[in-house]
């Protein structure tokens, strides 16, 4: 993760971002502090990244970087905005022990694109990362890719229409793929678990799964009665000023899937 110590929302890069309508920089600060209390309060170990001045989006550390079995590839980002970032976080895991930190060739957007699913990566592409990167995803993992491509703005990256909740399940908002996208994702999981707009927009979506809690806008409560009556336990938190810069809980958060922790 990383403090929001810079966050602003001076340029426009997706739908949610208005740089004319000022955001509180205390109480972004107060709702990250929040979120990291929820990931440790769940047995979480969180590590931070220090922001840099002048990227105001470094906030959004799901961006920053893919790792998975400890193996880390970088980002290509779309936006000039926000290119300072990808050096920053690659500098991070190098100073952090990762032996296996690959640069991205082409363009993807990290986390925000890439998730995962078992032993399945889905690459979003559409808006923010490249269809190209899934021959570049297989290649440095080793794994088997599914593209999904994005085709609602408001949804610009994966993270914010899809949540993988565990292995066989996940919950998605329809409307933000095309035919072939919602066709791929009822062949990776058994249940979809289906957004309703109301919690579409508040970035509901935009989650983060243990695989039995799931940290998610504190606003979407259809989907968290949905997940209740699914056995999955909701941990609710309030990202709202967050979400004027297209942000929630999962944009502020990089997973690291190190080797050691496989099963």
């Amino acid at each position: 993760m990383c403090p929001p110590e810079h966050f602003a929302v001076t340029y426009a890069i997706n739908p949610w971002m208005r740089p004319d309508s000022p955001v509180d920089p205390a109480r972004a600060m107060r709702q990250w502090r929040a979120l990291r209390a929820a990931y440790e309060s769940l047995g979480h170990s969180v590590a931070t990244i220090e922001p840099v001045a002048g990227l105001p989006d470094m906030v959004f550390a799901a961006n920053g970087a893919t790792v998975i079995d400890g193996t880390v590839l970088g980002v290509r980002f779309r936006y000039p905005e926000r290119e300072g970032e990808a050096a920053a976080y690659q500098s991070w895991f190098r100073s952090h022990g990762y032996a296996r930190v690959h640069a991205a060739a082409s363009v993807n957007e990290g986390e925000g694109d890439i998730l995962v699913a078992g032993d399945t990566i889905l690459a979003g592409y559409g808006f923010r990362s490249d269809a190209a990167a899934a021959g570049e995803l297989a290649a440095v993992f080793g794994r088997r890719v599914v593209s999904l491509r994005l085709v609602d703005p408001r949804f610009y990256h994966l993270d914010t229409a899809l949540c993988v909740l565990d292995g066989s399940t996940a919950m998605y908002y329809p409307a933000a793929f095309d035919d072939a996208g919602r066709a791929a994702l009822a062949s990776v999981f058994e249940e979809l678990i289906e957004a309703k707009d109301e919690d579409a927009e508040v970035l509901g979506l935009n989650a983060v799964s243990d695989g039995r809690h799931v940290v998610l806008a504190r606003q979407a409560d259809g989907l968290a009665r949905s997940l209740f009556s699914r056995g999955f336990v909701p941990v609710p938190v309030d990202m709202s000023e967050l979400l004027k810069a297209g942000g929630g809980a999962k944009c502020c958060t990089l997973e690291l899937r190190n080797q050691e922790d496989r099963p």
